[in-house]
């Protein structure tokens, strides 16, 4: 697998109501915004609920666990810190919890499947670790 540990990035921009999820990610904790209200689950970061509108919301560990939804094999990546690991992938892994996110894909292979089962692995690229995702479990085409 590739050293995604070695690339020197400029870190994520932390806000207050962010700094939560990325202290988590410090403590090697996955944690995603929950409502209060409609107990929906909630990513990215923000200062109410898209579903509800409540502005109750609390921060809870998730599971990491996923399934790969879309990916893209990057070639030319946009950052030159990123060319030595090029080719990797791009995906979104829709989570356990319901959400989505855009992620960095780990794996040897570029073979992917809709709907993989992925799991979280959280890396540190600088000094803000960050969350990415590997194969899981290999599946039959869909």
């Amino acid at each position: 697998m590739k050293d995604f540990e070695n690339v020197s990035l400029p870190g994520p921009t932390v806000t207050p109501i962010s700094q939560p999820f990325w202290e988590s990610l410090k403590r090697g904790v996955f944690t995603l915004q929950r409502c209060n209200s409609c107990e929906e689950w909630i990513f990215y970061p923000r200062a109410h609920c898209p579903h509800c509108f409540s502005e109750s919301l609390r921060w809870e560990e998730a599971s990491g666990g996923g399934r790969l939804k879309t990916w893209s094999i990057v070639h030319r990546p946009g950052n030159p810190a990123w060319n030595h690991l090029a080719p990797y992938a791009v995906g979104v892994v829709e989570l356990d919890e319901g959400p989505s996110i855009l992620s960095h894909i780990l794996a040897d292979t570029h073979d992917y499947n809709y709907l993989q089962r992925v799991r979280l692995n959280i890396l540190t690229p600088g000094e803000q670790p960050l969350p990415f995702f590997e194969i899981h479990e290999q599946e039959e085409r869909i």
